[in-house]
């Protein structure tokens, strides 16, 4: 657990190829993976508005979740950066719960300045970086019921998982709610 930040709840693995980062997680028996496809994603990247396209699949090992991504826009942001650095991909971030994300931002933010906002989507997720330490981000997740039960489906398909069928599952929203994907023809092999 940080003393900073509190315990981590996921890794999240900036990737070149989301398809083949979760065949990596597969053949270590780490599944089945819940996949959603983010287009057209309203963004705050280092203070500017950008829209990016986004491949993020999510699945659970134990008590962490393990989050990849794949950023498909070529405007700059945090996970372009990360691949430049990085081209095989690798550990971009870890994620915490925050109850209020300008509360955190206050007691994180302006109480050392030794973190900054590199990204950020609303008032729900924030990306932050030391300012003298950059390297491994701290993803700042507001505690939600719509989160928390996207977080909800994802644990009980890793802990009812036989290890073979259907490793790739796809979330579906309804209304602004996950819902329970459902298993079939995504694409994947």
């Amino acid at each position: 657990m940080s003393t900073l930040f509190g315990p981590f709840i996921q890794q999240g693995y900036v990737v070149p190829d989301v398809r083949q980062a979760i065949k990596h997680w597969l053949a270590r028996g780490v599944g089945p993976f819940f996949i959603e496809e983010l287009r057209d994603y309203p963004a705050l990247v280092d203070g500017e508005d950008v829209q990016l396209d986004i491949t993020a699949a999510f699945a659970y090992a134990g008590d962490q979740q393990i989050e990849v991504i794949q950023c498909d826009t070529p405007v700059p942001n945090i996970y372009r950066e990360f691949l430049a650095d990085h081209p095989s991909g690798g550990l971009h971030h870890v994620a915490v719960w925050v109850d209020d994300m300008m509360q955190a931002f206050d007691q994180i933010i302006s109480a050392d300045g030794q973190y900054q906002v590199r990204q950020q989507y609303g008032d729900r997720h924030a990306y932050l970086d030391s300012v003298d330490m950059p390297g491994v981000m701290i993803q700042l997740m507001v505690r939600e019921e719509r989160v928390l039960e996207l977080f909800r489906i994802i644990r009980e398909g890793a802990d009812t998982w036989d290890g073979l069928s259907y490793p790739i599952r796809r979330i579906h929203w309804h209304e602004g709610w996950p819902t329970s994907a459902i298993p079939g023809a995504d694409g994947f092999s």
